[in-house]
């Protein structure tokens, strides 16, 4: 099973740098890390050609994550400890690869959607808070139209949900489960990071809303 792994974790990482929003741009003349804020997410290809292939990048982008957690799924016959670290190797190493990709010197995005995309692969235990996150994640966009407002904030909501959803289920064990608040923990702190300028931004009140005509 750790061969079968290994094998896994190196693939989802060069699925996951693949850079989605500059091929999209790029087929349509443009460099989508000269345009805007320079990332090569969604928001910046909204900005860069309009909702449409933003929708298809943020697809994209979030299938970089749920697709190998689907696949990483099958090489589990059991649920340990071991296993379940293993499973999450497989999204921590197709969420680095979005946020540093091999195919662009390392400077990659923020990892927002391919982070949900593992979360929706890691059924139930990611998945559960990850729609609770994802509700507030909508719910902030709407009130107050910030992209990176609403990110920040999902990110720090997670692990709590992850954490509430722990105590509150009595089925869902601590002993075996606390290598996914680790990563909660961690992949939270890492999109936070990745918003410092955002922060910046918007603490200078010069951020980018969204949903405005």
């Amino acid at each position: 099973m750790i061969e079968s792994f290994v094998f896994l974790i190196a693939l989802a990482y060069l699925l996951g740098s693949v850079p989605f929003g500059v091929l999209i741009a790029k087929a349509h003349g443009k460099d989508l890390r000269c345009i805007g804020s320079g990332n090569i997410g969604a928001t910046n290809v909204a900005r860069a050609l309009g909702k449409r292939w933003a929708y298809v990048c943020f697809v994209l982008d979030c299938l970089k994550g749920l697709v190998p957690m689907l696949v990483g799924k099958l090489f589990i016959s059991e649920l340990t400890v071991v296993a379940l670290s293993l499973w999450l190797a497989v999204g921590c190493a197709a969420v680095m690869g979005h946020i540093f990709p091999v195919y662009l010197r390392f400077k990659g995005g923020k990892g927002v959607a391919t982070s949900l995309g593992m979360l929706l692969g890691l059924y139930p235990y990611y998945t559960i808070p990850g729609i609770i996150t994802i509700i507030i994640w909508a719910a902030f966009v709407l009130i107050w139209k910030y992209i990176s407002l609403a990110s920040i904030t999902a990110a720090v909501v997670f692990p709590l949900s992850l954490i509430a959803s722990i105590i509150v289920l009595g089925d869902w064990r601590f002993l075996q489960l606390w290598p996914l608040i680790v990563v909660a923990l961690v992949m939270g702190l890492l999109v936070v990071v990745r918003h410092a300028e955002n922060i910046k931004r918007l603490l200078e009140g010069s951020e980018t809303k969204v949903l405005q005509k």
